[in-house]
């Protein structure tokens, strides 16, 4: 049986993953046989209220066993341990941390020493980079031959700065990595139909990408806003960065038109949970 999520279009670019506690995976990602991740839903959790089920933030005022248990159950749909997990400190920087040994659990079961990290890459076996989100867009990134992963959190402000690029030159610069051998995703997030953002944002697009992208980026409707398509332009930074088109899957789930089964907040506001994305190196 599957989730119910309704796919912006046919192309069979996720694995849903059933059960107690379901995920979505990518088939890129699975193929290699390298790696251990997953997007999770709202469901199987055990928080209540505005949070259920499955909340995966601590600090929207959830109950910290509720999240604790949370982050058990999607862990054993992963294969992952808590213990293993590094949580992000995000606030819409492009900053990108390494992630080593050191930071084993933190944001999970120990306290952080960071922040303002929106992106963690690591080449450590067994580490989970763990982001978090409702409606900004996950970016994950799988060097199956140096064996080098990393994950961050793009919202409108770290698709402006490419975040994207910046992840993939950390990549290259701290472990070696070409762009060319990278295999990356956008995963689920808000669908341009529903994103609409006002001129300033707009005139940022324009000034950070080249006008030739302006119109699949962007358009402007009769009131005066726009509808932005952080989708595409995530994909374009793809491939600004040198990774190959054949290496870059885009999702086709909104958050958005699915928060009946993921948390959106264009859809529910303050009051709800937060969902993550996971990756991890065998």
């Amino acid at each position: 049986m599957s989730l119910g999520l309704n796919y912006k279009n046919e192309e069979p670019v996720f694995h849903e993953t059933e059960g107690e506690t379901p995920c979505l995976s990518y088939r890129l990602f699975d193929e290699t046989g390298l790696v251990r991740h997953g997007f999770s839903t709202r469901l199987g959790g055990v928080s209540k209220g505005c949070y259920a089920s499955l909340n995966l933030s601590f600090d929207r005022g959830d109950e910290r066993e509720a999240v604790q248990e949370n982050f058990r159950r999607i862990g054993r749909t992963l294969g992952v341990r808590c213990e293993d997990m590094v949580l992000s400190k995000q606030t819409h920087t492009t900053n990108v941390r390494v992630v080593t040994e050191e930071d084993r659990g933190k944001g999970i079961v120990r306290e952080r020493d960071y922040t303002d990290v929106d992106g963690l890459v690591t080449n450590v076996p067994g580490l989970c980079l763990v982001t978090s989100y409702a409606d900004c867009v996950p970016l994950f990134f799988v060097d199956p031959v140096r064996k080098v992963i990393g994950l961050s959190h793009s919202g409108w402000r770290g698709t402006v700065g490419k975040i994207g690029r910046k992840t993939v030159e950390l990549m290259g610069r701290q472990y070696g990595s070409r762009p060319e051998d990278i295999l990356a995703a956008v995963g689920p997030s808000i669908c341009m139909d529903c994103y609409e953002v006002s001129e300033d944002v707009a005139e940022q697009f324009r000034e950070n990408f080249d006008r030739q992208w302006w119109q699949e980026l962007f358009y402007q409707k009769p009131d005066g806003k726009y509808q932005l398509n952080l989708w595409k332009a995530n994909e374009r930074i793809f491939l600004e960065a040198g990774i190959r088109r054949e290496h870059i899957a885009v999702t086709n789930v909104c958050t958005r038109c699915n928060s009946r089964i993921l948390y959106s907040h264009r859809a529910m506001g303050d009051r709800r949970g937060n969902l993550c994305a996971f990756l991890a190196l065998k």
